[in-house]
């Protein structure tokens, strides 16, 4: 995906945990942050924490959805998604892809990815990593119109 393209439809789940979401509850309302992670995913663990600052902090400014995409065959595992997802206080939807629907869709390849859309479902920030929890807090706050 490039800056500024539109939001992908959210289809395709394999499962939604927490609650299910399509792209127009998302779109005109508020800004929306998605992150992919995966059960596999060390770094994803370790951001797991500040991604939930951000749903708790911002909840009422911030749509935040989560994309489980699997690594490998041990990460199809539904029961274990949700074994993780729970270790780590996901409560945010997680929409479940185990067919690589939105991943591809997103043209996502990397865990954990950020993506942040604007209310109008335009990607403003796009970051991959385990780091730059820094500069994704000032994305997500330029986005909510924060710091101008």
């Amino acid at each position: 995906m490039r800056l500024r393209d539109e939001m992908p439809e959210l289809e395709g789940a394999t499962a939604w945990l927490n609650g299910e979401v399509a792209k127009s509850d998302l779109i005109g309302d508020k800004p929306t942050l998605i992150h992919f992670w995966s059960v596999s995913c060390h770094l994803c663990k370790e951001a797991m924490p500040k991604v939930n600052e951000f749903r708790d902090e911002y909840k009422d400014e911030l749509n935040v959805i989560a994309v489980h995409m699997p690594r490998s065959e041990k990460d199809l595992d539904i029961d274990q998604v949700k074994e993780v997802a729970a270790e780590h206080g996901i409560t945010q939807p997680i929409f479940v892809d185990n067919e690589h629907k939105l991943t591809d869709a997103f043209e996502n390849e990397y865990v954990p990815a950020y993506y942040v859309f604007d209310e109008e479902g335009k990607l403003r920030h796009f970051q991959a990593g385990g780091g730059g929890m820094k500069m994704l807090t000032k994305r997500v706050d330029r986005v909510l119109g924060k710091n101008k």
